[in-house]
């Protein structure tokens, strides 16, 4: 069950405050509501508006990749690496995207969910890793910038690289020999 992002929660505040933190440890927020928001890739000065597709769990998504990756966070926020095009993927909205992607992937975001094949794949593995999801989102994140690095993207093209991802993602999770998810080709590409 899907758990929205609610602004008036104190939890839900202190993990907004928590992921600013991380980004940028230098760096003090003047608030929930700033400009400095779209720094990060927010559409607008209140990030909140931007969690309706994937709600909560795309904001513990952004931390748990900070704190655990923090290399690759930082280079992909930054947009290090790679020949970048004159209009890049929103950083942050794009992490939104990406949870919500692998949510319908996994057929997450269903009231009654399909037993598909890649859904049993990924709920044995989250069986031995409670971290599982954090850790398929990490890596992609990743999948998709290299992904975009690869066909020189554009922000008009970024749904075409979600697609391409998923289906990469979904054809790792299916290879034989990958058995968690730190078993996943792309995973190497994690710093």
């Amino acid at each position: 069950m899907k758990v929205y992002f609610d602004a008036s929660r104190p939890d839900h505040q202190d993990a907004l405050r928590a992921l600013w933190s991380a980004t940028y440890p230098d760096q003090e927020l003047n608030g929930l509501i700033s400009d400095q928001w779209k720094e990060m890739g927010w559409q607008g000065r209140d990030p909140s508006t931007d969690f309706r597709g994937a709600g909560f769990i795309s904001l513990e998504n952004l931390l748990f990749f900070a704190k655990t990756f923090t290399t690759s966070f930082q280079q992909l926020l930054k947009k290090q690496g790679g020949k970048r095009s004159a209009w890049e993927y929103p950083f942050a909205v794009a992490g939104v995207n990406i949870t919500f992607m692998i949510m319908q992937m996994l057929d997450l975001d269903a009231l009654k969910s399909r037993r598909t094949f890649v859904r049993s794949v990924f709920l044995q593995m989250l069986s031995e890793n409670e971290w599982a999801f954090d850790l398929l989102y990490c890596v992609a994140f990743v999948v998709m910038d290299k992904q975009w690095l690869e066909r020189n993207a554009t922000y008009m093209e970024f749904n075409d690289v979600l697609k391409s991802t998923r289906a990469q993602v979904e054809r790792e999770l299916l290879m034989d020999d990958v058995l968690r998810i730190e078993d996943m080709p792309s995973y190497s590409l994690l710093t």
